[in-house]
C-alpha cells in the first residue's frame, strides 16, 4: 500500500518534507536565485535544480529552496561563496523534524554537511568525460561500458546518441 503524506494536499512547485521519505542523494545541475514559484511572496530564493528527472519512478522531482542553513551547508561542502560555482555536486537531503520556522518546530529538509559516499559519478554535458561518452557511443553503438562507470539520466543518454549521430 502507498502512503500519502498529508502534505501532497499544498501541491508545492518545491521540494519538501513530504517528497523525502529516506536520506536521498541527489546530483545538484545548477542553483540560481530567482522569484518565488508560488507567487505568494515576492521573495528571491536560492533554488536548487537537479540532474535527476524523478524522485521515485513516475514522480517528478522538484526544484528545492535552499534556505540559509542550505546554503551554508553547499558553500562548505565546495568552498565556494557563489551560486554559479555550486553545479555539479552530489548531496545528501533528508527531513529533520526539529526545524524552527519563527515559534513552531518543524519538519523540513536539510542538506547533509558530509559528502555522500562515492558511488558512479553522473555525466553530464559539462563533465570532462562527456566527449569520450560520445566516442563510446559512436564506436559500440550503446553506452553499455560507460555505464558500467557512471550514471547517465535518459535525457543525457538521448544527448549522447543524437551528438553520435551528428
Amino acid at each position: 500500500m502507498t502512503e500519502t503524506h498529508y502534505r501532497k494536499a499544498f501541491n508545492s512547485p518545491y521540494l519538501s518534507s513530504a517528497d523525502i521519505v529516506e536520506p536521498t542523494v541527489l546530483t545538484i545541475s545548477h542553483v540560481k536565485l530567482e522569484l518565488d514559484h508560488t507567487k505568494k511572496t515576492k521573495d528571491h530564493f536560492n533554488t536548487a535544480y537537479f540532474s535527476q528527472k524523478e524522485i521515485r519512478k513516475g514522480e517528478s522531482l522538484k526544484p528545492m529552496i535552499l534556505n540559509a542553513h542550505n546554503s551554508r551547508v553547499i558553500k562548505n561542502l565546495t568552498e565556494n561563496h557563489f551560486l554559479e560555482n555550486w553545479n555539479n555536486l552530489t548531496v545528501t537531503i533528508y527531513v529533520d523534524s526539529n526545524v524552527k520556522f519563527g515559534r513552531d518546530t518543524v519538519e523540513g529538509l536539510r542538506i547533509s554537511p558530509e559528502k555522500p559516499p562515492q558511488g558512479k559519478q553522473e555525466l553530464t554535458p559539462d563533465h570532462k568525460s562527456w566527449s569520450n561518452a560520445v566516442a563510446a557511443y559512436k564506436r559500440d553503438g550503446s553506452l553499455d561500458k560507460v555505464l558500467e562507470r557512471m550514471t547517465i539520466s535518459d535525457d543525457n543518454q538521448k544527448l549522447i546518441e543524437a551528438e553520435a549521430n551528428v
